[in-house]
C-alpha cells in the first residue's frame, strides 16, 4: 500500500477555506439564534463516547461507526449524531430537571462511507431536541421551528415532508400480517424512494386483487391536508388510524402557526423505520436532491438511558446548506493593514490596539515583511480596505 501524499486528506472530509468557514458560521450563529428564540438552550457533547452506551442506542447502522479503543480496551465510537448523546445527558446530568427539556446543538458528526459522490464521512449538523412531551403540540413546534431555522440559514425555497411510521406499520400488519421479511422488504424500497422495486416486490407476493391496490395506493399518498381523509380509507388497522389522527392533528398546529403552506403530507416517508416511532419528516430545498433536515418522534431512546420519556427533534444538514447559500455573500467587517517601521513599532501597535476595542478588525506588517512579500508601495494587501503606513520616507 502505497504513503499518502502530504496533501492527501481521507476519504469523506474535506478543508474548509476562510470564505466558506465564515458562511458556515454565518448559518450556525443565525440557526442557533433563531433555536434560542423558541426557548431551546445549546449543549455541547463531547466527540467520543462509548460504543456500549451512546453507539448501541444511535440510529446510526453499526458498519457506518468510527470505532477506537482507549488504553484500558473499551470501544469508542466518535458521535455520529447528537440525539443519542443528548438523551444520555437529559437521563444523567439534567436528571434533576422537570419536562419538557428543550436542547439545541451545533457540531461536526463522523460517519463510515462508503466510496459514492458527494457522501462525507465528517459533516455537521445543527438542531434540536424537545424532550419529555408526547403531544401533537411538540411535534408541530420542531416542524414550525425546523421552517423557521430553515429561513434563518437563507435557504428561500424548500418543502418540508411529513410521514407517520404508523401509518404504514398498522397497513402491512394488516394487509400482511405475520410476514416480516415481506413487510422489511417494501419498507426498504419506500426508505430508498425506489418507488418501482416497490412496485415490482408488491407483484411478486402474488396478493388478493384488493390488497394489491391498496399496498399501490400508498404511493398516491402525497399532498395537503385531504391526504388525511383518504388516508383513514385505506386502513382501518387501530394503528394506521392513531398514526392518521396523530397526523393531522399536527397540521391543524402548523396551519395555527401559519407555515402549512411548506408542508406537505408523504406517507410513503418512515425515515430509519427502527429508530422513529411516530411523525417523521425531511425538509427539501429547491435543486437539491439530498435533503437539508431530517427529524421526528423517537419515544423509546431514553428508556435505554434509565430514563423513559418521548422526544421528538430535528437536524439541519449544515454543510448541505451552505451548499444551496453558497453564493450569497456574508457581510464581513472592513479589514484595515497597519504596515509599520521598528521607528513606528509602538505607535502603529497602539493604534492597532485601540481600533480593535473599537471591533474594528486589523492586521499588522513590519516592513521588513512587506517588502518579503514583494508589496508594492501604494498596494492594498489581498482582502484589506485600507492600509495604514507609519513609515519613515
Amino acid at each position: 500500500m502505497s504513503k499518502p501524499k502530504v496533501f492527501e486528506k481521507p476519504l469523506g472530509v474535506k478543508d474548509y477555506l476562510p470564505d466558506a468557514v465564515a458562511k458556515l458560521r454565518n448559518i450556525e450563529f443565525r440557526v442557533l439564534a433563531c433555536m434560542e428564540r423558541w426557548g431551546y438552550n445549546q449543549i455541547i457533547t463531547p466527540t467520543l463516547e462509548y460504543y456500549d452506551t451512546v453507539g448501541v442506542a444511535s440510529s446510526t447502522e453499526d458498519k457506518k461507526l468510527f470505532k477506537l479503543l482507549d488504553r484500558k480496551g473499551k470501544t469508542l465510537v466518535l458521535r455520529s449524531e447528537l440525539t443519542a448523546p443528548i438523551a444520555r445527558v437529559a437521563s444523567s446530568l439534567l436528571k434533576e430537571q422537570a419536562f419538557p427539556i428543550r436542547l439545541s446543538y451545533h457540531s461536526n458528526v463522523f460517519r463510515s462511507i462508503e466510496e459514492e459522490a458527494g457522501r462525507d464521512s465528517e459533516f455537521y449538523q445543527t438542531g434540536v431536541e424537545l424532550i419529555g412531551d408526547a403531544s401533537s403540540e411538540a411535534d408541530a413546534e420542531v416542524v414550525a421551528l425546523a421552517i423557521a431555522s430553515l429561513q434563518a440559514a437563507g435557504v428561500e425555497k424548500f418543502k418540508i415532508a411529513l410521514g407517520h411510521v404508523g401509518f404504514l406499520n398498522g397497513l402491512f400488519q394488516e394487509t400482511l400480517d405475520g410476514r416480516t421479511e415481506d413487510q422489511l422488504a417494501l419498507k426498504e424500497h419506500l426508505l430508498s424512494r425506489d418507488y418501482v422495486g416497490y412496485r415490482e416486490a408488491i407483484k411478486s407476493l402474488s396478493l388478493a386483487p384488493d390488497v394489491d391496490r391498496e399496498l399501490n395506493g400508498v404511493l398516491r399518498l402525497r399532498g395537503g391536508d385531504e391526504i388525511c381523509e383518504q388516508a383513514r380509507m385505506v386502513s382501518q388497522h387501530p394503528i394506521a388510524q392513531d398514526a392518521i389522527r396523530h397526523l393531522c392533528e399536527v397540521w391543524d398546529v402548523l396551519k395555527a402557526y401559519g407555515v402549512s403552506e411548506h408542508v406537505v403530507i408523504d406517507l410513503t416517508m418512515i425515515g430509519d423505520f427502527s429508530y422513529y416511532t411516530g411523525m417523521t419528516f425531511e425538509g427539501y430545498a429547491a435543486d437539491l436532491g439530498f435533503p437539508v433536515c431530517s427529524g421526528g418522534r423517537y419515544d423509546n431512546l431514553l428508556s435505554q438511558f434509565g430514563r423513559p420519556a418521548p422526544a421528538t427533534g430535528f437536524a439541519l444538514k449544515t454543510n448541505r446548506i451552505l451548499e444551496v447559500t453558497g453564493k450569497d455573500q456574508v457581510d464581513r467587517p472592513s479589514r484595515v493593514l497597519i504596515a509599520y517601521d521598528a521607528e513606528h513599532r509602538e505607535e502603529a501597535l497602539q493604534l492597532a490596539k485601540a481600533m480593535r476595542t473599537r471591533d474594528e478588525a486589523v492586521a499588522v506588517i513590519t516592513q521588513l515583511v512587506s517588502e518579503t512579500n514583494g508589496q508594492q508601495s501604494g498596494e492594498v494587501g489581498t482582502g484589506y480596505q485600507e492600509v495604514i503606513r507609519l513609515i519613515t520616507e
